[in-house]
């Protein structure tokens, strides 16, 4: 028996995965194409519709879009151009400004 352990799951169902999860999520319904846009502002202001929208959400819109666009970031992890990722990163700040939410500050260990 081989040390190596193959791994059945193609690349193809990890984005039927995540495009499932998308789609279905209880967070909500999102604008088709929303994290293919390059303007942050454009892609806060769609979260924050869907997010205000949605019927289906468990907590607040703005946990909801901020949810929904994290896991877009860490599914698409590596394979993220820099600069779209660039964009998403800058999508969050955006979205805190849309909800009023102070931009998060990063700690820096003494």
């Amino acid at each position: 028996m081989s040390a190596q352990k193959k791994n059945s799951k193609s690349p193809e169902a990890d984005k039927h995965w995540s495009e499932h999860v998308t789609e279905t999520s209880d967070a909500l319904d999102l604008e088709s194409g929303v994290f293919t846009l390059t303007d942050p502002r454009e892609i806060a202001h769609s979260l924050k519709r869907s997010a205000d929208a949605s019927q289906r959400r468990k907590t607040d819109p703005f946990r909801s879009a901020m949810s929904m666009l994290t896991f877009y970031i860490n599914r698409a992890g590596r394979h993220l151009p820099d600069k779209q990722r660039e964009c998403l990163e800058q999508a969050r700040n955006e979205l805190r400004e849309l909800y009023g939410r102070p931009r998060q500050r990063h700690h820096h260990p003494n």
